[in-house]
């Protein structure tokens, strides 16, 4: 994510903006997840329309980015999908067994679906875990990139 296009508190809630948090909470943890949900006062009841259920899923790949398809492998991943009183219906996906987490990322996607809660929301949850998760992103890319090794080819003189 580039820091220009980082949520802001204007945005409506629509498929790009619910795209960006689906994402940052499934890559935020369900530690930090449980923290955000404990600051709000009431906390949200909710139902399950699916309860959290670990299963598997194909990740496909494809050669040079634009190839045929293949599959790749197998990956452990995480829903659940919950109902808030109001109506609101959200859906959680994380890799991994943490079932907290998926139940977590559904009941946040609810409330991001509602208009009033969603700007105060984006302000006190999204954007500041979507930040650190940027920076999080550079430091892995500097670290990275500080043990690059540029590979060249020296042309042999001809005798």
């Amino acid at each position: 994510m580039k820091p220009d296009t980082m949520a802001s508190s204007s945005m409506q809630p629509g498929i790009t903006s619910r795209k960006r948090w689906m994402s940052v909470l499934a890559y935020a943890g369900s530690a930090r997840l449980a923290e955000a949900l404990a600051r709000l006062a009431p906390p949200p009841s909710f139902e399950h329309v699916r309860p959290p259920e670990v299963g598997m899923v194909m990740v496909r790949g494809r050669a040079d980015g634009n190839g045929g398809r293949f599959n790749l492998g197998e990956m452990t991943m995480t829903r659940c999908t919950v109902a808030l009183p109001d109506g609101f219906i959200g859906h959680g996906y994380v890799t991994g067994r943490d079932k907290a987490h998926a139940e977590l990322a559904a009941v946040f996607d609810a409330l991001l679906q509602d208009p009033g809660r969603n700007p105060g929301l984006m302000d006190s949850v999204i954007i500041p875990l979507e930040r650190e998760q940027l920076a999080a992103r550079r430091a892995q890319n500097e670290k990275t990139a500080a043990t690059r090794v540029n590979f060249f080819t020296m042309v042999r003189g001809e005798d």
